[in-house]
């Protein structure tokens, strides 16, 4: 049997062409020094307080520290956009990325990002504003990310086409955005407010270079930092209203540009792009991919055609169950996050490639914790912290548990995002000052619940609200439920999560039209929070306590589902 991939060389038997390393300051020169005294000191390089432990057992202690700090780690690059510039020097006429029939080179890609950022700055656009990069998978959805990035503005990307008008003008509002990138086709499904530029990146990149012209790299007139913002995703909310993460250079940089986030992604590597654009994964995929060298496959409607092509598959436990493994001739990393994984499925596909589990918020980057999984481990679990990042298992009191005890996991370290746009309240009650780093850090409840395994690795325990997953997707039940009581006669409504791809929903009385009730929700929200059927009863269950009875209505809902599902497989044709 051949050994499992590592990438302790370099990969697949390219020649690794030499990079230029770009240093964040003088000091940086000097590689003999210290990593803390190189500019950006690791957050774990520094000890936990001793205070912010004292409630445990000296052994306690010590384990609560090893276990819940990363690695230290040196991040190469400041930010994303200057990683890709270095590879686009080196290898100038290496393939980006592929996209059905079309492709393009490093060197084009970077000259066609230099074009747009200058036309974004004539626009306005300076460094800290936001660009609206509101499209579908293609390579100008590229040219869109990296001349964002270039003019030094963060990109708010949205998948047209599946995010509702609603959810598009609410995100252009929050955001303040200047100028939306688009593709020609989709112009007329976007609501262009007033002030607003609107650019087809497809038809801006058929206008004709002159000689020698964006060669040279864009430098807006404010240089772009680690702590610029990279991307804002929206995420859905509490009040029915998405609430939009700001993720920085650092940040990102952080997962995508060490090990082992980076997922062995180098030149002469395939990576797929199969996720949504408005999902954070899908900058792990397309971040990851241009900020290492490698080349992007980017997929069409069939997933397969571009899994069989890949060496690197990003998803969804979800998405990667409907993948024929055995037709995944190439692919050698995968990397799971968004939802729990199934056992079953990890050793279906650790079988023949390295496999990641891996677990964390959008507020956390991506993931901030990963486990190296094989068939034999004794247990899936979500891992250990990945470089420059912290978890801590807390108590209610925002204490230390004690190993092996279930608690809630806070994350920490340069994971911990710059908070909600437009939402300081949410920032305030999730963003607290982190005892165990202190010097001003912060760290982000995460809402779910863990515990440490005696070897180091963290066991995910579920939730501690009603916020679900559901196809890899965070969705706040409550915001559902908001939707449905605004319908005509409704009094009352519960959103309970069916399976990992569905919601269901309960209204109340029974006079409430359950199709308008589904609509609303299809006008208001994006497509996965959608119920695939909803239930009008005349009062909804309550306990004891007199709050609905949420065990009781599952239990319909799983009767209701069952019989569905019946019905339809007697209904059809032999």
């Amino acid at each position: 049997m051949n050994p499992l991939p590592t990438f302790d060389m370099y990969p697949f038997g390219v020649d690794a062409p030499t990079i230029p390393v770009r240093y964040r300051d003088k000091s940086e020169r000097n590689p003999f020094l210290p990593a803390q005294d190189r500019g950006y000191p690791s957050p774990t390089a520094r000890p936990f307080a001793r205070y912010a432990m004292r409630n445990l057992s000296p052994i306690d202690q010590i384990l609560f520290e090893r276990f819940g700090k990363g690695v230290s780690a040196e991040v190469p690059y400041e930010t994303l956009h200057s990683a890709f510039e270095a590879h686009a020097a080196a290898q100038p006429h290496a393939i980006a990325a592929h996209h059905l029939d079309q492709s393009i080179t490093y060197g084009e890609l970077d000259r066609q990002a230099n074009r747009l950022a200058a036309t974004l700055a004539r626009h306005g656009v300076v460094t800290g504003d936001n660009v609206a990069l509101f499209l579908q998978r293609s390579i100008p959805m590229l040219v869109g990310i990296m001349g964002a990035l270039k003019a030094g503005a963060s990109y708010v990307p949205q998948h047209v086409g599946v995010a509702p008008e609603a959810h598009l003008k609410y995100v252009i509002e929050t955001a303040k955005t200047k100028v939306i990138l688009t593709l020609s086709h989709l112009q007329h499904l976007i609501p262009v407010p007033e002030g607003h530029t609107v650019i087809a990146v497809d038809e801006f990149m058929q206008t004709p270079f002159a000689e020698n012209d964006f060669i040279a790299p864009f430098m807006p007139v404010q240089p772009v930092s680690r702590d610029n913002i990279c991307n804002i995703i929206f995420t859905s909310g509490t009040t029915g209203n998405p609430n939009g993460v700001q993720v920085t250079h650092g940040n990102i940089g952080n997962i995508v540009l060490t090990e082992p986030g980076n997922l062995g992604m180098r030149p002469g590597v395939k990576v797929g792009q199969i996720l949504s654009i408005a999902f954070d994964m899908a900058a792990w995929e397309i971040l990851g991919s241009l900020g290492n060298g490698a080349t992007l496959v980017i997929r069409g409607k069939e997933f397969m055609q571009a899994v069989k092509q890949v060496d690197v598959v990003i998803s969804t436990p979800s998405i990667l169950s409907t993948f024929d493994a055995d037709a995944a001739y190439n692919v050698k990393v995968v990397a799971v996050a968004g939802e729990p994984c199934p056992r079953p499925l990890a050793d279906k596909w650790s079988q023949f490639s390295t496999f990641y589990n891996a677990c964390g918020p959008t507020e956390t980057t991506i993931v901030n914790t990963m486990q190296d999984y094989k068939p034999w481990r004794e247990r899936l679990t979500i891992g250990a912290p990945t470089p420059n990042n912290t978890v801590y298992v807390l108590d209610e009191n925002l204490k230390p548990c004690a190993i092996g005890e279930i608690g809630e996991m806070w994350a920490g370290g340069d994971c911990v995002s710059a908070g909600y746009i437009g939402n300081d309240d949410l920032t305030a009650a999730r963003y607290v000052p982190d005892p165990f780093l202190g010097g001003g850090r912060m760290m982000f409840r995460t809402r779910d619940l863990g515990r440490w395994t005696a070897y180091g690795e963290l066991e995910h325990f579920g939730r501690t609200d009603d916020q679900v997953k559901v196809r890899g997707f965070r969705v706040e039940l409550d915001s559902v439920s908001g939707v449905l009581e605004n319908v005509a006669h409704c009094k009352r409504a519960v959103t309970l999560k069916l399976d990992s791809r569905h919601l269901v929903g309960f209204v109340s009385p029974l006079r409430v039209d359950v199709e308008a009730a589904k609509q609303a929700v299809a006008a208001a929200l994006p497509y996965y929070c959608t119920p695939k059927f909803i239930v009008a009863l005349e009062e909804l269950p309550m306990t004891s306590r007199g709050k609905i009875d949420k065990r009781q209505l599952m239990q319909l809902a799983v009767e209701l589902d069952s019989a569905e599902n019946q019905e339809q497989l007697e209904s059809a044709p032999c």
